[in-house]
């Protein structure tokens, strides 16, 4: 039997799960500095919910999971659930002003539909991509 050889070759640096525009990226600097307490940053998620089946999800993060995907973009920290890492592959995350409201949008590839009010939508999984 040969014994198996590792190589000490540098990692490439992996893709950003989630992207924000300069807006979206202001607005949550405003928003954490806004907030009754000091927090590390943004949880952004997935969950079950709404008429089309999945919702995006808010939330201050206190502290990051063992298991959380840690993304810094422009000054902001956002931790992504790792469960919601392949449905949120290669999103935008971006703030909207507009006469009626203002909101996040999310910018996302792997959204196939959307209810009519815009509350939930369907995502589906990124597909593994091939090394």
């Amino acid at each position: 039997m040969t014994e198996l050889q590792t190589t000490t070759r540098p990692r490439r640096p992996r893709p950003k799960v989630v992207t924000l525009t300069d807006a979206a990226a202001e607005r949550v600097r405003e928003i954490m500095d806004n907030a009754d307490q000091r927090y590390i940053g943004l949880r952004v998620g997935v969950k079950n919910g709404g008429c089309a089946g999945q919702e995006y999800t808010f939330a201050y993060a206190e502290a990051a999971g063992p298991l959380d995907e840690v993304v810094e973009d422009k000054g902001v920290t956002v931790l992504i659930d790792p469960k919601a890492v392949l449905f949120l592959i290669g999103t935008e995350i971006d703030y909207e002003t507009t006469r009626l409201s203002s909101k996040f949008v999310f910018n996302n590839p792997n959204q196939t539909d959307a209810c009519g009010c815009g509350e939930s939508v369907t995502i589906v999984p990124a597909a593994a991509l091939d090394t």
